[in-house]
Parts: structure tokens; C-alpha cells; sequence
């Protein structure tokens, strides 16, 4: 089992900042790729970012440069640093741990835990 705590989100104004953290209680992180996702009312859960074990990562499209994701093993946190954020970024943001072996990618498949989210409010 794996537990993943976020946190870290809140309110800010269009064009700030905030950076998320997903501590993980397994020892097994280290060896797991971890990804941002994120929902907005209405809308489908959709893959942000992504980092495997050996550091390679994936991003989508619309994080465009201004979103990044990092990890520290030894602390068995990941965490997803976004810049200039926009009204269109609201959502409740979720960090996941993939299963063994599989590494960063575009898919959203193979991720097995999840933690509780944490709402991401950008006001205009």
C-alpha cells in the first residue's frame, strides 16, 4: 500500500505562483513514477505531469513551460511547481504513484494510488 498526502494548494491570483507536495508513506517511491493530475468541474481527470524513478518527464501540452515536476527520493515527496497560473488552471489537483516498472508516459493508465487532492483556485 501506498499513501499519498497533497498539499499545498489554495487561492492565488492570476499570474502567481504555488507549488504542490505529495509525501508518500511507501518505501517503494523511489522505485515509482509519479504524476500530477488534475479535475475541473464538469471535466475529465487529465494527466499534467509525470516523473519516473531515473528522473525522465513528461508533460502535457498545456503546462507550456510553466509547470514543473520534481522529486526528492529521500523524502519520498514529489512535487509540481506551477508559475504564471491562469483562471483556466482551477482544479482539484491529485498526485498518483504508478505501478512498478512503468515510467513516465502521456497515458494516464497504470497509476494504482492515489491521494485526496487539494483544490487549486486562480482568480482573474
Amino acid at each position: 500500500q501506498v499513501q499519498l498526502v497533497e498539499s499545498g494548494g489554495g487561492l492565488v491570483q492570476s499570474g502567481e505562483s504555488l507549488r504542490l507536495s505529495c509525501s508518500a508513506s511507501a518505501r517503494t517511491f523511489s522505485s515509482r513514477t509519479m504524476g500530477w493530475f488534475r479535475q475541473a468541474p464538469g471535466k475529465e481527470r487529465e494527466i499534467v505531469a509525470a516523473i519516473s524513478w531515473t528522473g525522465t518527464t513528461y508533460y502535457a501540452e498545456f503546462t507550456k513551460g510553466r509547470f514543473t515536476i520534481s522529486r526528492d527520493n529521500p523524502k519520498n515527496t514529489a512535487y509540481l511547481q506551477m508559475n504564471s497560473l491562469k483562471p483556466e488552471d482551477t482544479a482539484v489537483y491529485y498526485c498518483a504513484a504508478r505501478r512498478l516498472g512503468w515510467s513516465a508516459s502521456p497515458s494516464k493508465e497504470g497509476y494504482e494510488y492515489w491521494g485526496q487532492g487539494t483544490q487549486v483556485t486562480v482568480s482573474s
